[in-house]
């Protein structure tokens, strides 16, 4: 394991981004239209990028280029999100079990049946739902603030939530709505970012024009509510990691407040060879540290994909 908090990394990747063609497309997967971009040339080792919330594939928007020249890479717009549908909550049963069926849909309609799996926040338990489903399927797993341990969870920020899992009612859901505000969501960006000026308001604003559609605020209420159903999966995660010893890469904020720098360095527990490496950034590292996470995700993936 090399655990380097505030490692300033390797040299970052020469690949210009202008000079990678990234494609926006669009499939139906049971009848539902999923958004995803998709570059890099089609017979390379897959890479799959899975977003978490509030945001959409998005968030990779830079990330691709860089991993472009050696790898398919694969970013998904989950259902609800981004580019793809969003069908109300009551004609759609917004779940992580769900969201992880239509991603492995998509990905058979691809044909991408082995790849490496990066996962973000909600893009984790996404992932973790593929992984167990198909374990022979990913060969290897990064995680950026992708919790997979309870020791991942800020306990200030988490709070409100787990209220909300013991008892929706509408004082608990007020509380859960405030990370539907604007600020919140500038809040999930900047904090934990030493120098602001890094990070576009694009990011935020996006984020917060997409979750304020009309109806889209009873979906996130939904997941929010389901992600209960999450945290007894870690223990068949764990025990996954143990028995197929798939190479993992934890590339982390040492300032997220939502999911705390302890849940990449518990990685190492299940996972002894485990890249561990905590910057000094925050949820979305990418918008700060773009150039220092890819050149780890370059290095890590060069190593252990063929």
């Amino acid at each position: 394991m090399a655990t380097r908090p505030g490692d300033a990394g390797p040299s970052p990747p020469t690949q210009a981004e202008g000079m990678t063609t990234v494609h926006h497309r669009y499939a139906t997967v049971n009848g539902r239209r999923l958004f995803y971009r998709e570059a890099g040339p089609a017979a390379a080792p897959a890479v799959v990028l899975l977003h978490g919330f509030p945001t959409s594939s998005f968030m990779f928007r830079h990330l691709i280029p860089p991993l472009a020249d050696r790898y398919r890479v694969i970013a998904p717009d989950h259902l609800g999100f981004g580019l793809s549908d969003a069908p109300a909550a009551d004609e759609f049963d917004y779940t992580f079990d769900a969201l992880a069926g239509l991603t492995e849909e998509l990905l058979d309609q691809l044909g991408a049946d082995r790849y490496a799996l990066y996962v973000q926040d909600y893009g984790a338990p996404v992932g973790w739902r593929l992984a167990l489903g198909n374990p022979d399927a990913v060969t290897a797993v990064i995680t950026q603030s992708g919790n997979g341990y309870e020791a991942g969870f800020a306990e200030e920020f988490w709070k409100p939530v787990r209220e909300y899992w013991r008892d929706q009612n509408p004082q608990t859901e007020a509380g859960v709505r405030q990370a539907l505000t604007l600020e919140a969501i500038r809040w999930q960006y900047l904090h934990g970012v030493p120098d602001e000026t890094l990070v576009s308001p694009d990011t935020w604003n996006h984020d917060f024009a997409q979750v304020s559609r009309p109806g889209n605020d009873l979906v996130q209420l939904a997941l929010l509510a389901d992600y209960a159903g999450n945290l007894p999966l870690y223990p068949k995660l764990h025990a996954w990691l143990r028995a197929s010893g798939v190479p993992v890469l934890a590339v982390w904020g040492r300032g997220d407040e939502i999911f705390r720098p302890e849940g990449a360095l518990a990685f190492a527990k299940d996972a002894p060879g485990a890249e561990i490496h905590l910057l000094d950034a925050g949820h979305f590292l990418l918008e700060s540290h773009l150039d220092v996470a890819a050149a780890h995700i370059r290095g890590f993936l060069g190593r252990t994909l063929p």
